[in-house]
């Protein structure tokens, strides 16, 4: 902790009142006040590091950033072809980030390269539009080369997009087709259900190829940025989890559409305050309490034509959360109001537009979306759906109009997400666990009601599976604590066939990592402590890794999570993690708790947490803690040393959401209500409601070019704090968005907030 000597002064002689009174008022000479200055000077909890003790070794940290947390080499996205021959997936080397596509030989067990980005760039540099890039950033993705890949349902073509042009390649013999289509990029690639054409977006408008006869025809008309067609707004993109504004038929005649207008949407501008001579880009950004974007959905003849438009009360539902259109099923739709305490499932009649609805439901405070519901089933008369009517998920199967037959997977059981059904309806696979902390894979009979879960995995962990169409073939990717993510395929009964080839460089070494529970019900919390690996018995200041927000998990049983954390405590700390109320996997009610109550229930319980925490281990500083986080996380550092500086000294805000009423729409009036109705619950979640309160040294970090949170969260935080007298640092990130892929600023950032940590906290005594 560091003080200016004149408060050093100011508490000496506030010290020798205090003495003075409890001993009855006596004089005490200059003499005597000077020892106490000189006690208080030499005593440890006011020593501060000279310059000289302020190191950090990043050459770790420059590892770690060039291997993005040695996760490049490794499989990605594997995907088991039909006839459960082969397992495609993509992978880059270990310290590049473009991504080629490779083919796994089942009965063999050997892999050969597919394609790479460069045999299609031939030494030209891949180009995105702007579009693309917000794509990207919406759904987190940093890598280049080939980001995803599709298969015809026969699995003999591939399709692949690069640089804003699409590729078919034979897996066969490997024949790499070009499809002309025409100037500008194009967005959004994907099959038709018979595999004989290919859509995409382009200039706003839907197209499709036809293979065979290599004719592109336009299905959509008069798309413009303002008023597009084919592409899912912002919102639906960053917060909902649909990342596509246009649906084949099952026929593949048809195409279902959205059509955006975002005329009263507020346009932002992104500028590069160190390219001055770039144009700004706009984005349509909604914030609480405005205009969304109007979204509306028709239906059209891949040849063209007139659009039949679907009906539904608009007023009442304006957010279209979910499209589905499987085989053999109705074409459905899920609406939300604009408080998202309603969901209903809509049942679309395509011919005259009107809907039928199948089943609604409501919250008190909102409706979590799940973009993989409904499942139909195979025989396109019943689905799958997941309710919290138990506060827990339940999995239910439900008939042909919408009407309960029966629970198959109780809220007991720990619901996560849904993988596979098979052919024969006869069973389903699913990930679930009531341990937050670690994700199993479940498979479950659908023809016998009283069948238990068979849990196919059995190591502590993070464990996902991709099937083949017959289930007769998968892979499981496992993230553990002992390794890093790694894919193993398997064939019928669970037999081992293999692994997926990785290159990636691995860690030098394993996290030091407890994770525990700590507190009482009904406020025990998941937490995990890092460790130096040079521990020894000394008190050591304490480092909070905060996330603390809504629909994130911040401990996690994987080693891959904790390479970061170790690191900086081998810089001399103990870093924790705490998942307080409002983190999912633990009942509705845990995690509505937060509602309207950002300000004040997050941070209580990492206080708590944090209690717990160093009252269990006595080697934890009590009196030495930092925070730190990135985007929810950035506001939850900035919150802690502004309103609890009795516990946290140090803080570091990374993209900080300063201010509610700047966040778009659809995430913030979900958990803080919809203003001007709810405006109080935005000002007591607003770091501007308490810059006049910082005492403890603060580190704010800002991406210069940040689409998700703006610039001008960190700007008027800066300007608040400045303006109330306030000592705080600002490091902005020239040109950068909400992600930190560059690998120098990566090792640069992190060296520069363990440094600070170090000056404000100390080193371990």
């Amino acid at each position: 902790m560091r003080f200016q000597s004149s408060k050093i002064d100011t508490f000496a002689l506030a010290e020798g009142e205090r003495l003075n009174k409890e001993n009855g008022n006596m004089n005490m000479k200059p003499s005597v006040i000077a020892s106490i200055v000189l006690f208080l000077i030499s005593h440890p909890a006011f020593a501060q590091p000279k310059p000289k003790d302020l190191a950090v070794d990043t050459t770790y940290l420059r590892t770690l950033a060039q291997t993005r947390s040695f996760q490049l080499g490794r499989p990605q996205k594997p995907m088991v072809t039909p006839d459960g021959s082969a397992v495609l997936f993509l992978r880059s080397e270990a310290r590049s980030a473009k991504l080629s596509l490779f083919e796994f030989d089942i009965e063999t067990g050997k892999t050969r390269e597919l394609l790479t980005p460069e045999q299609l760039l031939k030494g030209a540099a891949e180009k995105l539009s702007p579009e693309e890039k917000a794509i990207r950033e919406r759904m987190r993705v940093s890598t280049g080369g080939f980001t995803n890949f599709q298969l015809t349902d026969d699995g003999t073509l591939i399709l692949l997009s690069l640089s804003g042009r699409l590729y078919t390649v034979e897996r066969a013999g490997t024949k790499i087709t070009e499809l002309a289509t025409g100037k500008g990029f194009l967005l959004d690639p994907k099959f038709s259900p018979d595999g004989k054409k290919v859509s995409f977006v382009r200039d706003h408008d839907v197209y499709v190829l036809d293979l065979a006869a290599r004719k592109e025809s336009r299905v959509t008309t008069g798309g413009t940025a303002l008023k597009p067609n084919g592409t899912a707004e912002f919102v639906a993109q960053e917060e909902m989890g649909r990342f596509t504004g246009y649906w084949w038929a099952p026929d593949s005649e048809r195409i279902v559409y959205q059509q955006t207008d975002n005329s009263d949407v507020e346009v932002w501008h992104v500028a590069d305050p160190i390219h001055p001579d770039v144009k700004p880009t706009p984005f349509y950004y909604p914030r609480p309490g405005k205009n969304n974007a109007t979204v509306k959905l028709g239906v059209v003849s891949i040849d063209g034509g007139a659009t039949q438009w679907i009906g539904w009360d608009h007023k009442k539902y304006p957010y279209l959360a979910t499209v589905r259109w499987a085989k053999k099923a109705p074409l459905c739709i899920a609406v939300q109001t604009r408080d998202q305490r309603e969901l209903v499932l809509l049942e679309v009649e395509v011919k005259s537009g009107k809907t039928t609805k199948l089943l609604t439901e409501k919250s008190s405070t909102w409706v979590n979306l799940r973009q993989e519901m409904p499942r139909w089933l195979p025989s396109g008369d019943e689905f799958l759906w997941v309710s919290e009517i138990d506060d827990y998920p339940r999995l239910e199967l439900r008939n042909r109009n919408g009407k309960i037959r029966r629970v198959i997977v109780g809220a007991d059981v720990g619901y996560q997400s849904f993988i596979s059904v098979d052919p024969k309806e006869e069973a389903i696979t699913f990930n679930a666990s009531r341990n937050p902390t670690e994700s199993h894979l479940f498979r479950m009979s659908l023809k016998d009601s009283f069948a238990e879960p068979e849990k196919l995995t059995k190591e502590p962990g993070l464990h996902s599976a991709v099937f083949s169409r017959k289930l007769d073939a998968y892979v499981i990717t496992s993230r553990t604590m002992q390794s890093m993510p790694r894919s193993f395929v398997y064939g019928k009964g669970g037999k081992p066939l293999g692994e997926l080839p990785s290159v990636a460089e691995n860690p030098p070494h394993a996290p030091v990592v407890e994770m525990l529970e700590v507190g009482v019900e009904p406020r025990k919390f998941r937490a995990a402590v890092v460790l130096p690996r040079d521990f020894d018995a000394k008190k050591y200041p304490v480092i909070v890794d905060v996330y603390g927000g809504p629909h994130h998990l911040h401990v996690l049983a994987a080693q891959n999570r904790w390479l970061l954390d170790q690191w900086y405590a081998d810089q001399g700390f103990i870093v924790v993690a705490i998942d307080g109320r409002g983190t999912p996997g633990r009942g509705a009610a845990w995690e509505q708790a937060i509602y309207q109550k950002f300000g004040s229930v997050p941070l209580d319980d990492q206080v708590a947490g944090l209690k717990a925490l160093t009252a269990k281990y006595t080697m934890m500083d009590a009196d030495r803690v930092g925070i730190d986080g990135w985007s929810f996380g950035g506001y939850m550092s900035a919150l802690a040393v502004m309103r609890r500086p009795d516990v946290f000294k140090a803080g570091v805000a990374g993209a900080p959401v300063c201010d509610w009423m700047d966040y778009d729409t659809h995430y913030t009036e979900r958990y803080l209500g919809v203003p001007p109705k709810d405006a109080e619950a935005y000002k007591e979640g607003s770091l501007l409601t308490y810059a006049d309160d910082l005492k403890r040294p603060l580190m704010i970090l800002h991406g210069t070019a940040d689409d998700n949170v703006y610039l001008r969260h960190s700007l008027r935080m800066v300007d608040s704090l400045f303006r109330a007298g306030k000592d705080f640092e600002m490091v902005p990130l020239s040109g950068l968005t909400h992600m930190v892929p560059d690998p120098l600023v990566m090792e640069r950032l992190h060296g520069r907030i363990a440094l600070f940590f170090q000056k404000h906290l100390g080193r371990p005594r």
